[in-house]
């Protein structure tokens, strides 16, 4: 039997590419008469837009799974519970919680009972709104709606005032206010602030920020463009820059830069943190900062009154972040614990007794033996009984352990799904003032969802 082989008639293919082109002017015309504005055909015009959005909607899909996945920590602690309790206590303390909600897509703020882990107010400002208002055309906020956009924006070491409002940034971005209820306050977009933002004994801030354009500085030059100049920036509590002042200049000015301070780094110094000194202590004056560099392992004892380093502090610790005041002749030094020579299995928080002048571990086998490690950021807080908080930044994690050394509770940034995201710097709020207000402010008033 033979079987003949079908074909298309020409004419038939011809027809087809005709319609094909006829219908393609059309569905074109159909289209530009939409984005002109035309009145006529609106179901026409919703089918021919929702086809065209097909390609740049998809991409959108893929982009956002895509920056989620960017904010997931890594599986490390992915087996543990969300919350657990070991030891009952009772704590005069609120826990300020930024963390990014994976089941929102977004960064929020929790202002957190300690003694139950009972969420007690969640800031959640309007991202996008607030992106409005930044001039992208200068070079420091080109990135800020793609950085800072509403799916990838992190609340960074948010400060709570006394009436409920709350500074933050979203690292290398503007700093921000916003009230009680979330609604926007101010905007400074001077430069782009990163890092701490701490209150010094006047009611001032004190935050990182990173000048632009680069610097170069002592006529270093990297990579033809400078290098990145991080600055201590001082502002007042309605968002005007009172201060600030280049690390690179105060180290020169001061003679701790030689020529081979810069190495090749486009980013030799990288603040991280700034800690002011709110009473005399035996070895510092109130006002003096504790500058925190990460890139060269150090921090910097400085008095802005006079513009002197009053110390230069190395030690055993590498790209060390948070450094706090804890006694009157004691700081506190969380180590990550890194090194380009050797990466250490655990972070660890050190204590620089500056009347020895000798360093000694906190909790040292606790954190061993919870296999505590952040590669960048984290953080510790010590209570004056001795008890301590510490924040596991990469992998989403807090411990508190008591003034024994035993685990009081853990919490896990975990979404319903069991994937861990990140915490930006948490805060410990004990001032018994401050605590009393924002009880009542709590208890008191009712925003508006």
């Amino acid at each position: 039997m033979i079987i003949k082989k079908r074909t298309i008639e020409t004419w038939i293919v011809s027809l087809i590419l005709i319609l094909c082109f006829i219908f393609m002017i059309i569905y074109g015309a159909l289209l530009k008469y939409h984005y002109d504005g035309g009145t006529k055909f609106k179901n026409l015009q919703k089918i021919a837009v929702f086809f065209a959005d097909v390609p740049s909607n998809t991409k959108k899909i893929l982009s956002k799974v895509d920056d989620v996945n960017k904010l997931v920590s890594t599986e490390k602690n992915k087996n543990l519970p969300r919350y657990k309790r070991f030891i009952e206590s009772k704590r005069d303390a609120l826990l300020i919680l930024p963390r990014y909600d994976g089941n929102l897509e977004r960064s929020i703020v929790e202002i957190i009972d300690l003694n139950n882990f009972k969420v007690l107010h969640t800031y959640k400002h309007n991202i996008k709104d607030m992106n409005k208002l930044i001039d992208t055309s200068k070079k420091e906020n080109e990135r800020v709606k793609i950085d800072g956009s509403t799916i990838r924006f992190l609340y960074m070491h948010p400060l709570l005032l006394e009436d409920g409002s709350l500074i933050s940034d979203s690292q290398y971005a503007p700093l921000f206010k916003i009230d009680y209820c979330s609604n926007l306050l101010w905007v400074n977009q001077e430069d782009r602030f990163h890092h701490s933002i701490m209150l010094d004994k006047n009611g001032d801030i004190w935050t990182g920020s990173q000048l632009f354009p680069y610097s170069n500085f002592v006529g270093k030059k990297i990579k033809d463009y400078g290098f990145s100049d991080d600055a201590i920036a001082k502002i007042d509590i309605s968002g005007n820059l009172l201060f600030s002042k280049s690390i690179s200049e105060l180290l020169a000015e001061n003679g701790l830069i030689n020529k081979n301070f810069f190495g090749d780094s486009d980013d030799p110094i990288h603040l991280n943190d700034i800690e002011p000194a709110l009473t005399n202590g035996n070895y510092w004056n109130q006002g003096d900062l504790f500058i925190s560099i990460r890139h060269k392992s150090a921090i910097i004892h400085y008095r802005p009154s006079t513009n002197k380093v009053i110390n230069y502090i190395k030690g055993p610790f590498h790209m060390q972040h948070d450094v706090d005041i804890i006694s009157n002749k004691e700081i506190s030094i969380f180590n990550n614990n890194n090194s380009y020579l050797k990466n250490a299995k655990n972070s660890e928080v050190l204590i620089y007794n500056f009347e020895t002048k000798s360093f000694s571990k906190k909790f040292h086998k606790q954190v061993i033996k919870e296999n505590l490690k952040t590669y960048s950021e984290g953080l510790s807080e010590i209570f004056d009984d001795g008890s301590m908080l510490f924040e596991e930044q990469n992998h989403g994690r807090l411990i508190f352990f008591n003034k024994d050394g035993q685990k009081e509770w853990e919490f896990v940034n975990k979404d319903s799904n069991g994937k861990v995201y990140p915490i930006s710097w948490s805060r410990i709020i004990k001032d018994k003032k401050l605590l009393k207000i924002l009880r009542n402010k709590i208890k008191n008033t009712s925003c508006l969802n």
